[in-house]
């Protein structure tokens, strides 16, 4: 789960790190009251989105047009309340368009008022998990910014790594290590070690899988500040933090993925033709990897999960049949907890309930699969698109040459 950046600041406030004074606003006289509230002679105006790049994006007109960046979205220099006023306003009525949104953009609902600060350097500081290691890692580098993504690519050696301690976090004396690394030395090491330890327990008592701050800054009074910040949850820990939950946003999220969520589906939207209705997350990449062998593009990831129920099962396939680039779905089942008899009862239901106007290929085996085909060919003269298959590849040939 990903929340705002104005959202990640306030959790990072509460863990002891030091951000500048900021509000948010969700129409241009808001922002302009977020401005003297916030009483700083200089501000930034930043649109609050979960696509990167905002600070070299475009901007998308009601009419198509398209406005060049850079700095459209994160306006800098904000020196007065109607020029708060200005630069929400332009924000609200455009789309933003960067590498992260895609070429149809995305709509600004909230911007961040914040205080400006004098930079004097900026440094990156993240940590999420190293699947490598096993454990959370602290990320460090002396060269943050906007281009901090470059620094990874062009010079990884610029990076410091830290790995934490699966239980205790971060402990001082290696916080301080990294501060030093990062070029700080005296009482600022030991205030960059401090903010570092916190960033740790704030990772582990919040059940994050990623903490960033980008920039993290020193002003030129010797301040060390987190102007931005970015934090991701891990959604199997949620039930744990009602309170973060309640911070979720899906007005940026795809309509079918936030449906398939609160049927408690695992469903990624692609951009491909052949829908896919897999138990298992292993089998479900396996089976688009097998499409894209043989031609085909998927439409979707969707795992039902081991113990998927009719119910469920009707559901995902009205999730893939919404998408209007299905041209053919793919069901590939192996039936353990999920009885493959449960599937085909359920594909027969909601085939008569929803109709299939598009083929379907229909691949079981595991528990009751002999029921289960039993069950679909007694069916195929009311599914008068459906076809079976012997094996996953078999299913994969047969639905791309429907698709086709």
């Amino acid at each position: 789960m990903k929340i705002h950046e104005y959202q990640a600041r306030d959790l990072l406030a509460k863990a002891g790190i030091p951000v500048p004074a900021a509000a948010v606003a969700d129409n241009p006289e808001a922002a302009a009251q977020a401005f003297k509230q916030n009483g700083a002679p200089v501000q930034i105006v930043k649109a609050q989105l979960f696509a990167g790049g905002r600070g070299k994006a475009d901007a998308l007109a009601h009419d198509g047009s398209r406005i060049p960046g850079p700095w459209l979205f994160v306006k800098l220099g904000v020196k007065s309340a109607d020029e708060a006023m200005a630069a929400a306003k332009f924000m609200f009525n455009h789309r933003m368009v960067s590498v992260q949104s895609g070429p149809e953009g995305i709509e600004v609902n909230k911007v961040l008022v914040a205080a400006d600060t004098n930079i004097a350097k900026e440094y990156y500081v993240s940590i999420t998990l190293d699947r490598n290691r096993g454990t959370p890692i602290v990320i460090a580098s002396a060269q943050g910014g906007v281009d901090i993504e470059k620094v990874a690519h062009e010079n990884p050696d610029a990076l410091i790594k830290e790995p934490l301690h699966p239980h205790l976090g971060l402990l001082p004396f290696a916080g301080l290590k990294v501060a030093k690394q990062l070029g700080f030395s005296g009482k600022q090491a030991s205030t960059v070690a401090k903010l570092l330890v916190n960033l740790s327990k704030a990772y582990f008592a919040m059940d994050a899988s990623l903490i960033e701050i980008n920039p993290l800054v020193v002003t030129t009074t010797g301040e060390v500040l987190a102007l931005d910040a970015k934090v991701q949850f891990d959604d199997n820990a949620l039930f744990r933090h009602p309170e973060i939950t309640a911070l979720k946003d899906d007005r940026e999220s795809d309509p079918l993925e936030v449906r398939a969520t609160k049927a408690n589906l695992n469903y990624i939207k692609l951009d491909g033709r052949i829908g896919c209705l897999v138990n298992g997350a292993g089998l479900a990449m396996a089976t688009m990897d097998v499409i894209g062998l043989y031609g085909g593009t998927p439409a979707n990831f969707l795992d039902v999960g081991g113990g998927v129920t009719a119910d469920g099962a009707k559901e995902a396939f009205r999730i893939i049949l919404s998408d209007v680039k299905v041209k053919g779905i793919l069901v590939n089942i192996f039936g353990g907890i999920a009885k493959c008899d449960v599937i085909a009862q359920a594909l027969i239901d909601a085939g008569k309930e929803i109709g299939f106007k598009v083929p379907l290929v229909v691949r079981l085996e595991g528990t009751n699969v002999e029921k289960a085909r039993e069950l679909l060919n007694g069916a195929k003269n009311e599914l008068p698109t459906l076809q079976t298959a012997t094996d996953l590849n078999d299913a994969a040939k047969k639905v791309v040459a429907a698709t086709k």
